[in-house]
């Protein structure tokens, strides 16, 4: 009889789907039963959508009040208190692992990796629970003393969290899609934005939401006249129109061809630190962190650029000379990126938890 796996997620974003989703291909044809669940879809009243509508919200229209929020209740050094939203998912969770009671747990979302170690610090869930931490920068949210094992951005976030928690914690591989770590000749992206030889192409990654100020940025690197800037719009309809309306660049929507169109770009600018940023680097694409989203999105970019992963740029100035340095630093940079995809795969890590 095969394990069951069940992974916890969130729809904040598609990041954490990804993980999750990839995480679920690599494990199902290790015959075992992957369900995965989004935990805002426990919360009663679709209180869990309204939840996530606010989250988009503050990022778009008050940046500084996320900010404020996470550096309250994220960043201390203190343990999180106990939330009513964090009971009330552990309630309903509770519900679902009796049903179908899985062999492990994993959870790819700060709330669901609460949620899953209080059921176990509570003797509420029988499953192993392993958190799969999606920032570079990992904030207390994503620690609870219920789960059982952490995997980790690096080894040394998995130290420091060893350390703090007194629980296994690992580093481990992105969780990347396979295309992601072919080679591709870069004609689809070129193709699609009409670029003439010898242009020099950056894409300016907005995440699934099309948030920040990448109007700007694509300005910027516009005025220059030595890079050709692509907005990568997500799902942000209206971010799009607007691009292509001010003729400050090309914009793209929604795109599954990540991996195609990373391949014929020069270097990624990206505001967030999350799943875009794992696949550059898995493409072999230099990345540029600017104005990044407040909270985690800046502690994460930061972390990348403290670990020599990325560049960071504080100002327009700043940004191009990132760009013009990028060839100097590839094959430096390259090497560190490598140990990333060297470490051990979290599906073996969660796999060896299956038993």
């Amino acid at each position: 009889m095969g394990k069951r796996l069940l992974i916890l997620t969130a729809g904040m974003g598609a990041g954490h789907d990804a993980v999750a989703g990839e995480l679920a291909r690599r494990l199902t044809p290790r015959d075992v039963e992957v369900s995965v669940l989004d935990v805002l879809d426990l919360v009663p009243l679709r209180l869990g959508h309204g939840l996530r509508h606010t989250y988009e919200l503050s990022i778009r229209t008050a940046p500084w009040l996320y900010e404020a929020t996470y550096r309250a209740f994220f960043v201390s050094p203190r343990p999180p208190p106990a939330s009513p939203l964090t009971a009330l998912i552990a309630d309903r969770l509770e519900r679902r692992v009796r049903e179908l009671p899985p062999d492990a747990v994993v959870s790819t979302f700060h709330l669901a990796a609460q949620a899953a170690g209080r059921l176990r610090q509570q003797h509420r869930l029988d499953a192993p629970s392993i958190v799969l931490v999606t920032d570079f920068a990992v904030h207390r949210m994503w620690l609870h003393p219920g789960n059982d094992r952490y995997l980790c951005p690096d080894e040394r976030v998995a130290r420091a969290v060893a350390e703090r928690m007194g629980r296994p914690a690992t580093g481990h591989a992105p969780v990347v899609r396979p295309e992601f770590l072919r080679t591709d000749d870069g004609g689809r992206l070129r193709a699609a934005i009409g670029a003439r030889p010898g242009e020099r192409v950056v894409l300016i990654s907005a995440g699934a939401w099309g948030v920040g100020r990448v109007i700007e940025t694509a300005e910027g690197l516009a005025a220059s006249g030595r890079y050709l800037p692509v907005v990568m719009c997500g799902r942000n309809q209206r971010l799009r129109a607007r691009v292509l309306r001010e003729g400050i660049g090309h914009a793209l929507g929604w795109r599954d061809d990540m991996a195609d169109l990373m391949a014929g770009a020069y270097a990624l600018i990206d505001n967030a630190a999350g799943m875009t940023c794992r696949e550059a680097f898995a493409c072999g694409l230099p990345v540029v962190s600017y104005r990044p989203i407040p909270g985690h999105g800046r502690d994460g970019a930061q972390a990348m650029a403290r670990d020599g992963l990325s560049s960071f740029a504080g100002s327009p100035a700043e940004l191009v000379e990132a760009l013009d340095r990028l060839q100097d630093e590839t094959t430096r940079r390259a090497r560190k990126i490598r140990r990333l995809f060297d470490a051990v795969p979290a599906e073996k890590v969660i796999g060896a938890a299956l038993g």
